[in-house]
C-alpha cells in the first residue's frame, strides 16, 4: 500500500498568503517571473526563480542563483513571512476554476514508493531538468514544488474531507490574478489525522503522477544525497481522487510540412484520415478525431483506424497523430528534441493555435481530444509511457503555500 503521512508544513502568514503564492516555477520564463514578482517582495518566485533578483543574463543554473534562493528562503523564514507548523498535519487544497472545484489532500509521499513503482509514472524525465531542482532543493534544504498525484476514489476519505471543509474555515482563501480560487484547510485534530492515515494505508494501494514527474524524480535523487535526513525520504504531494480531475488537451504546432505542398500534404493525410473542411475552429469531441489548422482553414480529421495498435499507448490520439502524421509525413521522429514542433496547453484555447500559425511562426496546428484519467491509469499500470506532452492539468497548484523542509 502507498505510504502517505502528515507533515509540519512551512507556510505563509495568513495575511500574506495571496502575495506569497506564485505560479509553479516551470510554467514561467525568467522574464515572465520578473514581471510577475515586480513590486511584490513576498512573492515565492524570489525563491523558486531567484535569478529575478540577480542581473539579467545570469546563467539560471549557476551556483549564484541557488545561493540567492537560499538567501531569500532564509530571509522569508527569518522575517516571519513563512512559519513552520508546530505539529504534523494534513491539508485540504481546493482549486476552483470556471465555477468547478477540485479538492486534494496535501501530504508527504514516500520516496521508497516512487522507487518501487507504488507511485506510478507515465512520462520519461530529462536529466537537465532534474538537476535544476536537485540543486535547488539541496541549496535551500527544502522541497518547494508540489507533485500532483491521483488515486482511485475512496468514499470514506471523500466523506471525511467534505465534512472537514463544511465544519471548518480555511486558513487561506483567495482568488489569484488568473481568477483561480485557492482555499486550504488545515487538519490538525489527531483522531481525524489517524483516521485519514488508516484509510490511506488500507484503501490506497497505488498513486499515479498526474503532473510533476521531474519534481518527483528530483526529490528521489535528493533523498539519495541526504541519506541521514529522515524527512528527505518523503516528498511533498497533493493527492486527488480521480473523480475530481479533468485532463485538458495538449495540442501541437509544427514549423513546416517537410517539403510538401499543402495539396500533397493533404493528399497524404487522406490515406489514414477522412478530411472535412469546417468554418469554425475545431476542438475534437471524441477520440480518434483531430483538428488541423493550415493556411487560415480548419479541417476535421477522423482516423480511418487501419493503423491503430490495440495497446494502451497505441490507441491514444497523441500516438495516432505522432505515428500517422508527425513521424510518417513530417519526419518528426522525436518530439522531445525536434525543434520543428512545439506544444500548446489546452488552457490557451484554439485561438492560440491560430495565432501561432497566422503569425508565420508555425506552418500548421493540430488540436487533439484530451487523454482520460482512466487511460492515464491504464498506461501507468502497464508500465508504459505516453508520448511527451500528452496531458495538461489545470488549474495548477500554487508554490509557496505549503513547503516541505528537510532536517
Amino acid at each position: 500500500m502507498a505510504i502517505i503521512k502528515p507533515f509540519k508544513g512551512l507556510r505563509p502568514k495568513p495575511d500574506l498568503a495571496e502575495q506569497v503564492a506564485s505560479r509553479p516555477y516551470d510554467v514561467l520564463s525568467s522574464e515572465e517571473a520578473r514581471v510577475e514578482a515586480k513590486d511584490n517582495p513576498y512573492s515565492f518566485l524570489h525563491i523558486t526563480k531567484s535569478e529575478i533578483d540577480l542581473p539579467g543574463g545570469v546563467d539560471v543554473h549557476s551556483d549564484v542563483v541557488y545561493q540567492k534562493a537560499k538567501e531569500n528562503f532564509d530571509r522569508f523564514i527569518g522575517e516571519g513571512i513563512l512559519f513552520e507548523e508546530d505539529k504534523p498535519c494534513y491539508y485540504i487544497y481546493e482549486l476552483t476554476m470556471d465555477g468547478k472545484g477540485q479538492t486534494g489532500l496535501v501530504c508527504l509521499s514516500s520516496v521508497e514508493d516512487y522507487v518501487n513503482d507504488v507511485i506510478k509514472k507515465h512520462e520519461f524525465t530529462r536529466p537537465e531538468k532534474e538537476k535544476d531542482r536537485i540543486d535547488h532543493m539541496l541549496a535551500i534544504r527544502a522541497q518547494t514544488g508540489n507533485v500532483f498525484l491521483a488515486y482511485r476514489d475512496v468514499e470514506q476519505l471523500n466523506k471525511i474531507i467534505a465534512e472537514w471543509k463544511a465544519q471548518h474555515k480555511p486558513v487561506y482563501d483567495f482568488i489569484a490574478v488568473d481568477e483561480i480560487r485557492h482555499a486550504i484547510w488545515r487538519i490538525n485534530q489527531e483522531p481525524i489525522i489517524d483516521s485519514i492515515s488508516e484509510i490511506l494505508q488500507s484503501k490506497v494501494p497505488v498513486t499515479y503522477i498526474a503532473d510533476g514527474h521531474h519534481r518527483a524524480a528530483s526529490a528521489a535523487k535528493v533523498s539519495q544525497q541526504l541519506p541521514s535526513s529522515k524527512s528527505a525520504k518523503y516528498f511533498l504531494t497533493t493527492i486527488f481522487p480521480a473523480s475530481e480531475l479533468k485532463i485538458l488537451d495538449y495540442n501541437r504546432v509544427v514549423k513546416d510540412l517537410n517539403g510538401l505542398s499543402v495539396d500533397d500534404f493533404l493528399k497524404k493525410v487522406e490515406i489514414d484520415f477522412a478530411i472535412q473542411k469546417t468554418a469554425k475552429p475545431f476542438a475534437p469531441k471524441k477520440t480518434h478525431q483531430f483538428g488541423l489548422y493550415l493556411e487560415k482553414q480548419w479541417y476535421i480529421l477522423t482516423s480511418r483506424g487501419a493503423t491503430i495498435p490495440n495497446d494502451p499507448v497505441g490507441i491514444l490520439d497523441v500516438s495516432i497523430l505522432s505515428n500517422d502524421v508527425l513521424d510518417k509525413l513530417l519526419g518528426i521522429k522525436d518530439q522531445r528534441t525536434d525543434k520543428r514542433i512545439d506544444f500548446v496547453g489546452g488552457i490557451r484555447g484554439l485561438s492560440e493555435l491560430e495565432k501561432r500559425v497566422n503569425s508565420g511562426e508555425m506552418r500548421a496546428a493540430f488540436s487533439l481530444h484530451p487523454v482520460s484519467i482512466q487511460q492515464l491509469f491504464d498506461i501507468a499500470d502497464s508500465g508504459k509511457t505516453m508520448p511527451p506532452k500528452s496531458t495538461w492539468f489545470e488549474p495548477k497548484l500554487r508554490d509557496g503555500l505549503l513547503t516541505h523542509t528537510f532536517d
